[in-house]
């Protein structure tokens, strides 16, 4: 049997409180790590569940016929870590119908980002390897490329329930990952159903990302309309039968890109990489 951890209140070393956190209206964030630690009372495992799920959820309202009820018995059990009860939620049917099923490549690795790591992508490499993975290798291995991390392992263990870490400062982590993640948060109120991308433009093109939460668009400096990308994507299986290659590649402005990229994705297409034309 997995050694199960007591649940515990801790404060995580790294994190540096923000004076200006309640301006940005992310004091509700910052919370004290939540850990599972030895001979846990069932309050204790009842409120490492509740926090895993509304983490890992995004703040969604689930029906207790939605719940999983075996891995939440398994870890009550101690048989499962709560790493392991974050991977099962994650693979799960449900984690699928609310943020793969209807959601953009872009906008489904986003919220892995912020769900699984506690942080915002912090560029388009970023987004391209994970995309990659979603094509070679499937949904599963996509999940498991966050939670079978060193990041993962050091922020969180195998006991720790996932939390938004990048809204301090942290060591190797791009000042601009810091930025994005207000983007991502929203408040306290709001959950992650909206299936637009909040990123997608501003981490393609490597544009700063304003620290201004709930704010409308997706970040991007409106300075650089003028820049362009080359997009390369494959069609969808019939358009593919059609052209004979799939594969293509198209040089767009900027304002052209984020709704040129949602339609590829429409038609059942997938987006290989997106690159700044100097």
């Amino acid at each position: 049997m997995i050694e199960t951890k007591y649940l515990f209140y801790s404060i995580n070393k790294r994190m540096k409180k923000l004076a200006t956190s309640k301006t940005l209206g992310i004091d509700t964030f910052e919370v004290y790590p939540l850990e599972l630690r030895p001979n846990p009372t069932e309050e204790d495992v009842q409120i490492i569940i509740r926090a895993v799920y509304k983490q890992i959820l995004g703040n969604q309202y689930i029906m207790e016929s939605n719940r999983l009820s075996t891995a939440e018995s398994q870890l009550r059990n101690g048989e499962i870590t709560v790493r392991e009860f974050v991977r099962q939620i994650a693979q799960s049917s449900l984690y699928q119908s609310l943020f793969f099923n209807s959601n953009n490549q872009y906008r489904f690795i986003e919220l892995n980002y912020k769900h699984l790591l506690g942080r915002a992508p912090q560029d388009q490499t970023e987004i391209s390897q994970h995309v990659q993975i979603y094509n070679e290798k499937g949904y599963e291995a996509e999940i498991d490329s966050y939670i079978d991390t060193q990041e993962y392992n050091e922020n969180f263990g195998e006991s720790i329930v996932p939390y938004p870490y990048g809204i301090t400062s942290q060591i190797g982590l791009k000042n601009n990952t810091f930025n994005r993640i207000f983007s991502l948060l929203g408040g306290p109120a709001t959950n992650d159903g909206d299936n637009r991308s909040q990123l997608l433009s501003s981490v393609a093109s490597n544009l700063p990302t304003p620290i201004k939460l709930q704010a409308r668009g997706n970040g991007a400096n409106y300075g650089n309309m003028g820049k362009r990308f080359r997009i390369v994507y494959t069609t969808s299986k019939v358009s593919a039968r059609l052209n004979r290659l799939s594969k293509k590649e198209l040089i767009i402005n900027y304002t052209e890109m984020s709704p040129f990229v949602q339609r590829i994705h429409q038609t059942g297409g997938k987006i290989i990489s997106i690159t700044e034309k100097v």
